[in-house]
């Protein structure tokens, strides 16, 4: 356990949690929403420090990253939780678990960057669940890995408080943005969570010069009006850029939609269009 960073002390030992917009006040023993972060005696702990429950060499286009690094290993690590409740969560294994409930595998900040660099890979990811629900354990090996010529990607959801972002991007070189609708409803529905943080994340991490690559998964019947998809791009050429590259990925039933059939290749192609036409400049499509 380590103490975590973005808290503030609260009535009878009551915390407050900053990392996030849910902004968790937690009771003595208890835990966020996140299930990852606990006050203990008035004090919040990350649970997950330097324990994460998935260790992993991939291919930085798995991230996914086609602009950044390509055709390099990035060293990739994830802990268990998430500050939202995505119903087609496809790591929900992971990502709806208690530390607890999980093998979990002992990774220092210094074994982490040292094995990076063991095994040829150029950067570290943290990844699989939400990093900034493992925030003290992502900054301090993202310090030690940039001392050691490393780059540090986040893959995100982007669902995280300004001042905490702010001060990881002095150590971040890329982030993978799933920006999962360009709708609040849609957010609040099935991820329990809601999308102006998302596109304040992204705003910021464009103002202080990190790489953005967004993945928008289009589910059917959800998400995949193309109508909307254009007003997204459309957003993202105005305050991002029109060479921001977007990743539209194909939806398989996982998890509690399990009754939504798989995305149709087509609908990818016609999003693809779309954007292009909306005169976004670096379009990709996945899991086709």
């Amino acid at each position: 356990m380590k103490e975590a960073l973005y808290y503030e002390v609260l009535e009878r030992k009551k915390t407050r949690c900053r990392i996030c917009p849910r902004n968790c006040i937690i009771e003595n023993g208890k835990r966020g929403f996140c299930r990852a972060r606990e006050n203990q005696d008035g004090k919040l702990y990350s649970l997950v420090y330097a324990a994460p429950c998935s260790v992993n060499i991939d291919p930085i286009e798995k991230k996914p990253l086609y602009h950044f690094l390509p055709r390099t290993k990035t060293f990739s690590i994830g802990t268990a939780g998430c500050n939202l409740r995505c119903k087609f969560c496809q790591n929900w294994k992971i990502s709806q678990a208690m530390p607890e409930d999980l093998p979990l595998i002992e990774l220092s900040t210094n074994k982490a960057v040292e094995t990076a660099k063991a095994e040829g890979c150029k950067s570290i990811s943290y990844t699989y669940t939400e990093p900034s629900i493992f925030y003290e354990y992502v900054l301090d090996t993202a310090k030690l890995a940039k001392k050691k010529g490393l780059k540090n990607v986040m893959v995100s959801n982007g669902f995280i408080n300004h001042e905490p972002l702010k001060k990881w991007c002095k150590y971040m070189d890329a982030a993978s943005i799933d920006l999962k609708s360009f709708s609040d409803d849609f957010y609040r529905k099935y991820t329990g969570a809601w999308i102006k943080p998302v596109l304040e994340t992204l705003k910021i991490l464009k103002k202080e010069k990190v790489w953005i690559e967004i993945t928008n998964l289009i589910i059917p019947g959800l998400n995949d009006d193309m109508e909307e998809i254009k007003e997204m791009c459309r957003w993202i050429k105005k305050e991002l850029g029109e060479e921001v590259p977007l990743h539209f990925s194909r939806f398989f039933p996982d998890y509690i939609m399990k009754d939504i059939g798989p995305t149709r290749k087509e609908t990818l192609f016609k999003a693809k269009e779309v954007a292009e036409k909306a005169g976004l400049k670096n379009i990709h499509l996945g899991n086709i």
